[in-house]
């Protein structure tokens, strides 16, 4: 199975952005994007396993094995070049895919790493560890489209799973000394996120030698639904594409 989904595919695009969902979140999250998004750009969008169309594959439970997955398929679709998305645990996720392409002598263009603490800043915080209510109580306070499904006893029991998986994951990783980025990385955050401060997104500018930029949107942790178009605008800015 595909660790990519293409809802539009460009074959003329000059670059393709790889969008890395959210604890909880799959690939569809990032499908409104193709659209708006200026055709000069390929949006293919990562999608875990053990959810969607891939909850028959088993999921991987650890950061730097998913990363290093991630870059490996990616490979194939570096003929162009390439900028990272990456939302909350996916900011993370892009961050260790970022340093593995780098190593391979393949960086990419831009990372963009939205509505995350840095690597090396851990929230203490172990939602995995809860029992289910306190799973979906952390999902709705965050917010967001699959909080509203954890509301259905069915699509519950199906989303959990993956969810808590998402939340392991993520709270088990921990920064590892090696590459350095070398590439740009822009940090987007909402100004009321209870998630990430903006002096902690301040702290992505240590994890690189590129220039860095932190672009503070109205909204909580999922400023980047109601502010899409804000957002999209601020890729197309950064990687100066036509619109």
């Amino acid at each position: 199975m595909s660790w990519f989904r293409c809802p539009e595919t460009r074959p003329w695009a000059s670059m393709r952005l790889f969008c890395l969902p959210h604890a909880g979140g799959s690939a569809v999250f990032y499908r409104p994007w193709a659209k708006a998004v200026s055709p000069a750009v390929e949006v293919q969008a990562v999608q875990y396993p053990g959810r969607a169309d891939r909850m028959a594959d088993a999921f991987v439970t650890d950061a730097h094995q998913l990363a290093r997955l991630i870059a490996g398929a990616m490979a194939p679709l570096m003929d162009r070049p390439a900028a990272l998305f990456g939302h909350s645990m996916g900011a993370v996720l892009a961050y260790e895919v970022a340093r593995l392409l780098q190593e391979r002598g393949t960086p990419p263009v831009h990372l963009f790493a939205s509505g995350a603490r840095p690597p090396h800043d851990r929230d203490d915080d172990r939602v995995a560890e809860r029992d289910d209510d306190g799973v979906v109580e952390a999902m709705v306070k965050l917010g967001g489209t699959d909080a509203e499904v954890l509301r259905d006893p069915e699509l519950r029991e199906l989303v959990l799973p993956y969810v808590r998986n998402d939340f392991a994951l993520i709270e088990a990783y921990e920064h590892r000394d090696g590459t350095r980025l070398a590439v740009p990385v822009t940090a987007i955050i909402g100004d009321a996120d209870p998630h990430v401060t903006e002096a902690q997104a301040k702290g992505w500018g240590a994890v690189t030698d590129g220039r860095f930029a932190l672009t503070v949107l109205p909204g909580d942790h999922f400023y980047l639904t109601p502010q899409q178009p804000r957002v999209i605008a601020e890729v197309q800015r950064t990687l100066e594409v036509p619109a």
